[in-house]
């Protein structure tokens, strides 16, 4: 198919750009784990970052606003009191490693004391999981391998 001298202009003015457009975008989503819009990102390091303050404040009550826990009608946040046994000494909020629809992962540094079986100051840099519900990121539940029930 042979295109016109006008047909071809058209495609250089409106074409090329478009297509350099198209490659931008695609290449932007490529080379870095995290996903999703700088918004949701945003979002997701705001909550993660009052979460670990709530941690590292011992403060189970605000950490409760943050967990998935929070959503489920068969926990309460008198069980959720029960839990813990983990000290945060400090907790910094890295980066999000990726989105992948509703759930993300997020690298978080801790310093912790786990005073029951006499460790202090454990070192750890987690991959924190987290979910989105109703629009709103929030702290994912870990079930437990002892007791997959909790």
């Amino acid at each position: 198919m042979v295109m016109s001298a006008s047909r071809r202009r058209w495609m250089l003015r409106i074409g090329a750009p478009l297509a350099v457009a198209l490659v931008a975008g695609c290449a932007a989503g490529v080379g870095g784990t995290a996903s999703g819009t700088a918004s949701s990102q945003e979002a997701l390091l705001e909550r993660a970052r009052g979460f670990w303050a709530a941690q590292q404040a011992s403060d189970s009550v605000k950490a409760w606003t943050f967990e998935e826990l929070s959503k489920d009608p068969s926990w309460t946040l008198e069980a959720y009191l029960k839990r813990g046994g983990i000290v945060y000494d400090a907790a910094e909020v890295r980066k999000v490693e990726e989105i992948d629809g509703d759930r993300a992962k997020v690298s978080v540094f801790t310093r912790y004391s786990v005073p029951m079986l006499r460790l202090k100051g454990q070192e750890a840099v987690l991959q924190d999981e987290w979910r989105l519900i109703d629009g709103v990121w929030f702290h994912a539940h870990k079930r437990s391998v002892i007791n997959p029930g909790s």
